[in-house]
């Protein structure tokens, strides 16, 4: 939602001024990262009066300090394209991430089509972005989609690669 993009700007800008704050996590609430858009906001005339999710992915990608996606449940179309903007990412081992808004007969709208292939290479990304099916984590971590999968806290698991890098 509109709401979620902004939250997410407003905290990504005030973490990028303050000098006491050294990487950024990106998580979700209740065990799922994010679902995606609400394909019900794509005509609101809000849409055009706020950032957009392409923006948003792109200013977290922009950011001087490493910023960790802890994914849990689900990273799902424009929640995957926030992921992909991250720096790192971390998955629980029961998440699954993928582009199923293909299946509706919609492209990935937030520059998911030009960053999954730069991270996995093409012929995976092509599989993903072509079928809209989601993948396990395990199966994540061997393509390259994800730099680590836990059993235990994903977000404490985040934090500490954020510590590392």
């Amino acid at each position: 939602s509109f709401t979620v993009i902004r939250a997410l700007e407003d905290g990504l800008k005030k973490a990028a001024a303050d000098p006491s704050v050294k990487a950024i996590m990106i998580c979700g609430e209740n065990g799922k990262f994010s679902a995606g858009a609400d394909i019900r906001t794509f005509s609101s005339p809000e849409r055009t009066e706020t950032t957009g999710l392409s923006d948003l992915v792109s200013l977290i990608e922009d950011s001087e300090k490493p910023v960790v996606a802890a994914v849990e449940g689900v990273a799902l179309g424009g929640g995957l394209e926030v992921a992909l903007g991250c720096h790192y990412r971390v998955a629980h081992v029961q998440a699954r991430m993928g582009l199923p808004e293909v299946t509706l007969g919609l492209l990935p709208g937030a520059q998911g089509t030009q960053r999954l292939p730069r991270l996995i290479g093409l012929p995976a990304a092509l599989d993903i972005i072509t079928t809209g099916r989601h993948v396990p984590a395990a199966e994540a971590l061997k393509l390259g989609l994800v730099d680590e999968v836990v059993e235990g806290n994903t977000t404490e698991a985040a934090i500490r690669l954020a510590n590392k890098v």
